[in-house]
């Protein structure tokens, strides 16, 4: 029954693909598979694949079959053969417990492609050269075909001297949808929430298959529905039986679904009276409703829970701690069937401790006390998604428990999707800092992978920017921060540039010239938004709210650490937050390299000084320049980043298609605009207390102060609350 549902949604999937297309909307992503025009090439590529060997049939074979149907036509202009009797040259894709194999190749004793990785290699097999993909399962098999087609939309060799292997090296690849059940998206500045409840589970929407190849084709195997802050109506029968649909409609493409719980869900509709995690009755409720959900979809991930935080219920509220909540929904799960991904964003109003420390503060008591299928979700850095942080300090700070990280793909603090913004770089930053913990060399990567401690479980999460928009993410270069979570995922140890360029060539072209001009562009654009929001070192400056535009000045809020005033401490003498030991000394949280280098302010890197440093005016930095100087460079740099972003853009005029060369020609003008915004606001604020005048060369305010402060945006898109 499922694998005759899945046959008929794809071919709906493929009439309406093959369909002509009047304009490039954006929507293929980096599926476009643009015909390859080389004539050479392109009859290499038929010869490696005229036919396609596969041995036996299941949904996920099915969806491999319309994957090589639709890419061949589209970028051969002719379709394989797909058999199941081996003869003649072309494309094996086979299992390794196939008896074939060992006819075809000898593993090394002791190789693992383990559920998801895959061998792709050039064999010679009865006088006749193939091309072979082997994986144990056929999620890795899917996997290797989708690794071939990029390489043939990069127009790259396939007579391979050397195998590729390819394993990934995070278990849980996964999408965090913060989308609610009225589908709103909180933060989400992209459309509606593509799910649509309302008629679900009778009406699987083409795009939900759209979104699943999508994610299959970067390695995503993992998909959180709902909302952090959860609503616990998902729990309900007649919401499970939608959730259901998904999972089998996603099941194919190798992805799972989770759920958010909410943890007062026994009393909101289970008829309890309590929440109490220690509570029998509270627990048996909880594996009630695990054996409920599991009996619907067998493998089902689990559960992401936010609790004790910006007002979500949670074990707090019984006078119990974090361990003992996400033990209690642990058990319920069953370590054999799934995990609870525990979220380390907390923090309190009623402790008066520096809101960078109290993360760190709560968890590493409870090291070691969590289930072992228990994962702790740490945000990237200290405070919140910003657009420089330092790295969290409960990175490598907890070896007994499994410590995944979460970055966010929806641009909440980096201009929403109005912007252009490439964030490889950004997670690139974070995964490549040294946490010395346990040694030297133990990178985030390296603590995230499990490498530096052994983790069972290890994860990487993107918090989603996916919406109805017909391109899903809004801004067209949006869609290249959810492909570099999946690549980055699967290997943190691709570069920027190589995630880049494998992107641009699949989505907008492949001539060389203009790909140089867009990547360059790419891979300037965050430090660019950067110096023109938060340079040296400032933070959570952005509206109150809704987080858009600039407000520094902003101190009018219920608690002390959703002020902007909080985070960057201006006053006659200096500006940022001082978080070495004559200060909050939340630097102690970090091992001794880090904190000698960041706790003196000669030693610290510009990027870094406000985060830990209350800056005088008139510190001389390394350039000569007096702080105040180079921080109104900085802002002026970034404004003139985005000028040569336009400039550049309008370099492959004649290259990209028109419909989204003015989109996102439109977009930078915006985007130009809101720069000076940022700029003009910031610098007219800080010089109240600064009292020096602007550097000759940065562009003085267009408006007074009274007048940003008086600029107000009830409607700013992305806010929920």
């Amino acid at each position: 029954m499922q694998a005759s549902i899945i046959r008929r949604l794809l071919f709906i999937f493929f009439i309406t693909w093959a369909s002509p297309a009047f304009c490039e909307t954006g929507y293929e992503l980096w599926l476009r598979y643009e015909k390859i025009n080389d004539q050479s090439l392109r009859q290499n590529y038929l010869k490696a694949c005229s036919q396609v060997f596969i041995s036996h049939s299941s949904p996920t074979i099915t969806v491999i079959q319309n994957e090589i149907w639709i890419a061949f036509q589209s970028l051969l202009g002719k379709a394989p053969v797909i058999t199941n009797t081996d003869k003649g040259s072309g494309l094996i894709l086979i299992k390794q417990d196939n008896p074939l194999v060992k006819e075809i190749i000898t593993l090394k004793e002791g190789e693992n492609l383990g559920p998801e990785g895959f061998i792709m290699k050039s064999v010679t097999f009865k006088q006749v050269s193939r091309l072979m993909i082997l994986a144990q399962t056929d999620q890795g098999l899917l996997y290797g075909l989708f690794q071939l087609l990029r390489m043939m939309n990069m127009q790259q060799s396939l007579s391979l001297k050397e195998p590729i292997v390819s394993i990934p090296r995070i278990k849980l690849r996964m999408l965090n949808h913060w989308d609610n059940l009225n589908r709103t998206v909180e933060r989400g500045y992209a459309g509606n929430s593509i799910w649509n409840w309302h008629v679900l589970p009778g009406y699987i929407d083409k795009r939900y298959i759209d979104y699943a190849r999508a994610n299959a084709s970067i390695g995503i195997n993992a998909v959180v529905l709902t909302n952090v802050n959860a609503n616990a109506t998902v729990l309900t029968a007649i919401y499970l039986a939608k959730v259901k649909a998904l999972a089998d409609a996603f099941r194919p493409f190798g992805i799972k679904v989770f759920l958010t719980a909410r943890f007062s869900a026994p009393v909101e509709f289970g008829g309890l009276k309590t929440a109490d995690p220690l509570d029998a009755n509270v627990r048996q409720w909880w594996k009630n409703k695990a054996d409920e959900i599991y009996r619907l979809i067998p493998d089902f991930g689990g559960f992401l829970v936010k609790a004790n935080s910006e007002g979500q219920p949670g074990p707090q509220t019984y006078g119990r701690n974090h361990a003992e909540g996400a033990n209690m929904l642990a058990e319920a799960i069953g370590p054999e069937r799934g995990v609870v991904i525990w979220r380390a964003f907390v923090y309190s109003s009623d402790i008066p401790e520096d809101r960078f420390k109290q993360s760190y503060s709560e968890f590493t008591l409870l090291d070691g006390q969590f289930s072992r299928n228990v994962l702790l979700q740490v945000k990237n850095g200290p405070i919140d998604f910003q657009p420089r942080e330092p790295i969290h300090p409960l990175f490598g700070a907890m070896p007994k428990t499994p410590t995944m990280i979460e970055f966010q793909l929806t641009q909440e603090y980096l201009g929403f999707s109005t912007h252009l913004v490439f964030l490889a770089p950004l997670f690139k930053e974070v995964l490549n800092t040294d946490t010395y913990r346990p040694t030297k060399g133990s990178t985030v990567a390296k603590i995230v992978d499990g490498t530096a401690y052994g983790y069972a479980h290890t994860g990487m999460a993107g918090v989603s920017n996916i919406g109805s928009d017909i391109n899903w993410t809004g801004h067209p270069f949006a869609q290249a921060n959810w492909y570099a979570l999946g690549r980055l995922a699967w290997n943190p140890d691709l570069t920027s540039e190589q995630i880049a360029e494998e992107w641009i060539r699949q989505t907008f072209t492949r001539e060389k010239r203009s790909v140089d001009i867009i990547k360059d562009i790419m891979l300037r654009s965050r430090e660019t938004i950067v110096n023109y929001m938060t340079p040296l070192g400032l933070n959570h400056i952005m509206g109150y709210g809704h987080h858009y535009g600039p407000a520094p000045w902003f101190d009018q809020a219920s608690r002390a650490d959703w002020n902007c005033t909080y985070f960057h401490r201006a006053d006659k003498t200096g500006l940022g937050f001082d978080r070495t030991s004559t200060g909050s000394n939340a630097l102690a949280q970090y091992e001794e390299s880090i904190q000698e280098t960041w706790s003196n302010l000669a030693t610290t890197d510009d990027q870094w000084l406000a985060w830990f440093h209350h800056v005088p005016w008139n510190y001389t930095m390394s350039n000569g320049q007096s702080f105040w100087n180079s921080l109104a460079l900085h802002y002026q740099a970034g404004v003139n980043g985005v000028r040569t972003m336009k400039s550049d853009w309008k370099k492959v005029e004649s290259i990209i298609d028109s419909d989204r060369f003015r989109q996102v020609s439109m977009l930078l003008n915006v985007q130009e605009e809101e720069a000076i915004w940022w700029k003009d606001a910031c610098l007219a604020y800080f010089s109240t207390f600064s009292g020096m005048p602007l550097p000759q060369s940065v562009e003085p305010p267009a408006h007074t102060l009274d007048y940003y402060k008086s600029l107000t945006f009830p409607y700013a898109p992305g806010n929920t609350h």
